[in-house]
């Protein structure tokens, strides 16, 4: 199967995030990233950035192979990168086109649905708040759930997810 290079995916992702082009593929974010270690190379950052480079959006959005879902935004592979390459931005870049196309993992859909719906990833449950209550532990300062929802409706995250807002009505 022919690898196409997609040259407008390359220059956006360069363009973005200049630091790509520094990159010399040393390995040093996939040796030191936990998850890679984890999954034993399943998940490899040097292959994603390779990918970018090379202009694979194929590969990166539409097949997700290598996922750029698995990375946990720890910094190690930015903080240790001798080329002060910034990964895990031009991960969130593709994780952007990824939901852009439609393809995200349903984990996600999930978590940007409870966003939506009560303004936070994981809302608090009353046992949790009378427990702190009980503790004598201050009260948490949450966001205006609306504010969240009117900042997340202007990006279109709902239209991107297609999340159902008659479940909240009812």
């Amino acid at each position: 199967m022919a690898t196409t290079i997609d040259f407008n995916f390359r220059n956006e992702v360069i363009k973005d995030n200049f630091s790509l082009s520094y990159c010399f593929q040393c390995g040093t974010c996939s040796g030191s990233c936990p998850v890679a270690i984890v999954t034993k190379g399943r998940y490899n950052p040097r292959k994603i950035i390779e990918e970018s480079i090379l202009g694979l959006k194929d590969s990166l959005v539409n097949k997700q192979e290598p996922s750029v879902w698995e990375c946990s935004t720890c910094q190690l592979c930015v903080e240790l990168c001798p080329q002060n390459v910034f990964l895990t931005e031009i991960f969130n870049l593709i994780k952007n086109k990824c939901i852009e196309a439609g393809k995200f993992p349903e984990g996600f859909k999930a978590q940007a649905s409870a966003i939506l719906e009560y303004g936070m990833a994981v809302p608090f449950q009353d046992a949790i708040l009378r427990r702190r209550d009980q503790l004598g532990i201050p009260k948490l300062e949450m966001a205006s759930a609306n504010e969240i929802q009117t900042l997340l409706k202007e990006t279109k995250l709902d239209k991107k997810i297609k999340y159902d807002w008659s479940k909240k009505e009812g």
